[in-house]
């Protein structure tokens, strides 16, 4: 007998910014992403922007532009978010393939500015409703529950480069009205919502990328609490117009082990996931700011521009749920005599009881059971894991199959650690791995780093023809669905 309960959500992942193309269609404004070449996992992805002459160059990702300049797409460079992988115009043949492999909940995004095209309208953007209500009919045939984040790391492009971003407070009010708009408009086909994906990914940042700027970091404690005060309003709002609605948080798991037993490991560790993970969850859990938050603010010199409404706001939006994306595990330490993890967008010291990923992940489903216990015993609020899986070289054989045993055996071992979180006591209610059709790497923009089930004929430089391709991963998942878990083999 299944340990996983009859109505567990079984489901896959997705973003519209890595998976829906249509960029300059359907009324749809220009978003960062628009502006981002592809990597590798020895390269951060670069942006391209203008300067006031009209000279065009570029720089890495994260870096700050030239003076003057604003990103811009440019003439002859590849963006591989523009096409993604084309579920723009394919998205009938996509939700069949969903519904063949059995999912029930399908998470995606909604491209903000395919409402609102620069953010700043008063009124949507009505073929940008439509695609989403095409969407959502078609998921509802399938028998399948959107599960839908309302910003996934694409705020319009108008947003960031004239008003400043999410360090504006006015951009508060903005994505209230986004948010209202949608979670009316749609309210009789989503129960399931997100605010923000990985809204802790801002205090990382100095974990992946060394001598990141002081400056910088106190912009993004700003960042955050403009967003905290946006999702507590979207949260309030869900539940107005639907009683039955499920809001949650969105973070970007920090699974962290102290390197060593030396005390200073510890302390270590602990101070880093305060930082990185638990001051967005015990924010947006409890409506308040965690106890440690004022050491955190003064190590960074921090002060932040409040309203008093915003601390009632966070108070009377706390979420319904708390979902996490989970890779992998990493280690914490003070020590400098140490093998480093050499991936894209990986910390720490190198774990030497782990096996490491084509990219330089470690590959630990240990660390998914220990992190779910870590977070149920925190915050004791139903869990969904909402991104997890193995980016790796897929090869598609001349007879269209697609043979990923590595796949299969990350699947299966990830989902034996949450039948064992299950059994553990923890309230886990969904799982959506990510990428369940393959899309574009965020960390990449890569399409050589394949997540999914369903291979998409593209590659690194644009060429392919979208067509989809079953992969034996494909015909495991649905086994293990129908199953409920039961049979991974």
């Amino acid at each position: 007998m299944s340990v996983f309960p009859k109505d567990f959500l079984w489901g896959g992942a997705t973003a519209a910014n890595q998976y829906e193309g249509g960029w300059n269609e359907g009324g749809r404004g220009m978003t960062e992403s628009d502006c981002s070449s592809s990597g590798s996992i020895k390269s951060l992805r670069s942006v391209t922007y203008r300067l006031p002459d009209g000279t065009a160059g570029s720089c890495p990702m994260f870096a700050p532009l030239p003076e003057g300049a604003k990103l811009d797409v440019v003439e002859g460079e590849y963006y591989p978010y523009h096409d993604a992988v084309d579920f723009y115009h394919r998205h009938s043949e996509d939700i069949a393939l969903l519904g063949e492999m059995g999912i029930k909940l399908f998470r995606m995004s909604i491209a903000w500015s395919r409402i609102f095209p620069t953010g700043v309208e008063t009124e949507p953007n009505q073929e940008g409703l439509d695609f989403y209500h095409t969407v959502f009919a078609e998921l509802r045939e399938q028998g399948i529950e959107p599960l839908v984040t309302l910003c996934h790391y694409d705020t319009p492009l108008y947003i960031e480069q004239e008003l400043g971003g999410w360090e504006n407070r006015e951009t508060i009010g903005l994505f209230d009205r986004f948010a209202r708009c949608v979670m009316s408009e749609y309210k009789d086909e989503v129960r399931y919502w997100l605010t923000f994906n990985e809204i802790n990914s801002p205090l990382m940042m100095p974990s992946f990328l060394p001598n990141y700027p002081a400056a910088k970091m106190r912009s993004n404690f700003q960042v955050l609490h403009n967003q905290f005060v946006a999702s507590a309003r979207a949260v309030k709002f869900a539940h107005e117009v639907r009683e039955d609605a499920m809001v949650g948080c969105m973070l970007a798991g920090r699974c962290s082990y102290p390197f060593t037993c030396d005390p200073a490991d510890i302390i270590n560790n602990l101070q880093g996931k305060q930082e990185a993970l638990f001051y967005a969850g015990d924010t947006m859990v409890r409506g308040a700011y965690p106890s440690y938050a004022r050491r955190l603010w003064q190590a960074w010199d921090v002060e932040l521009n409040t309203e008093p409404s915003d601390f009632e706001d966070l108070a009377a939006g706390c979420v319904d749920m708390v979902t996490f994306s989970y890779y992998s595990s990493s280690t914490s330490t003070t020590h400098t005599d140490v093998e480093r993890a050499s991936g894209n967008f990986s910390s720490g010291a190198k774990n030497p009881y782990l096996q490491y990923s084509q990219w330089g992940w470690s590959i630990d489903p240990t660390g998914l059971r220990y992190f779910l216990n870590e977070l149920y015993d925190r915050y004791q609020k139903p869990l969904m894991v909402v991104e997890n899986g193995l980016g790796a070289k897929d090869v598609l054989e001349e007879d269209g199959s697609v043979h990923d045993p590595y796949r299969i055996e990350y699947m299966r071992e990830h989902v034996r650690a949450m039948g064992e979180s299950l059994a553990d006591g923890v309230d886990l209610i969904g799982y959506t791995p990510w990428g369940i059709i393959d899309l574009v790497s965020a960390s990449t923009g890569q399409m050589a780093k394949r997540y999914g089930f369903v291979y998409v004929d593209r590659d690194d430089e644009g060429n392919g023809t979208f067509d989809r391709y079953r992969k034996d991963s494909f015909f495991w998942y649905q086994k293990a669905i129908a199953s409920c878990g039961e049979d991974l083999d």
